[in-house]
């Protein structure tokens, strides 16, 4: 009864969508919490070492950047106070994007024991580039993405992004 009864009932559960459900659940929460945290903290290294160190830009752009880089300057301008609150909403999704993309291959690499934050290291890079490739076919009003100072700049703050990101949701997925 014992072998057997577990087997069985495991074949039940399937069947019912329970277990499945919860660990879709499980993944998209664990997504999200950590492109919450990584979204806060990319911003965090953006006022630390964009506006503080390298003064690229006031401390209240960060919030609109998204909006110059997907629509250009002209409709950020244009959109005044509103560039802030699109930019803070496009900002936020991708990033809860990004958590939820991780959450779901992330199992995936800790079968084969990898470790989070390296996975996150290629990651970042990865993240990076379709981001940039995606801001430069939608906008022609974008850093010039073969500056290496750009590049290093942007992975760097990738990284600050997805290192967070990958230990918030291997913490979260650990009992899967």
């Amino acid at each position: 009864m014992g072998g057997n009864y577990g087997a069985s009932n495991m074949g039940n559960e399937r069947r019912s969508g329970a277990p499945m459900q919860s660990s879709i659940r499980q993944t998209v929460r664990a997504g999200l919490a950590g492109g919450l945290t990584g979204a806060m903290l990319i911003w965090v290294y953006e006022a630390l070492v964009w506006v503080g160190a390298q003064h690229l830009m006031p401390l209240g752009g960060i919030p609109r950047n998204a909006t110059g880089l997907v629509f250009g300057k002209d409709v950020q301008e244009a959109l005044g106070v509103w560039a802030y609150l699109l930019g803070t909403a496009i900002h936020f999704v991708f990033a809860l994007a990004w958590g939820v993309l991780f959450a779901v291959i992330w199992p995936y690499f800790r079968r084969r024991g990898y470790e989070a934050t390296f996975v996150a290291l290629f990651y970042a890079i990865f993240a990076w580039i379709v981001m940039h490739t995606l801001i430069s076919i939608a906008s022609s009003n974008h850093p010039n993405y073969f500056d290496p100072n750009i590049v290093i700049g942007g992975f760097m703050s990738h990284f600050v992004f997805t290192v967070p990101l990958a230990l918030v949701v291997k913490r979260m997925l650990a009992g899967r």
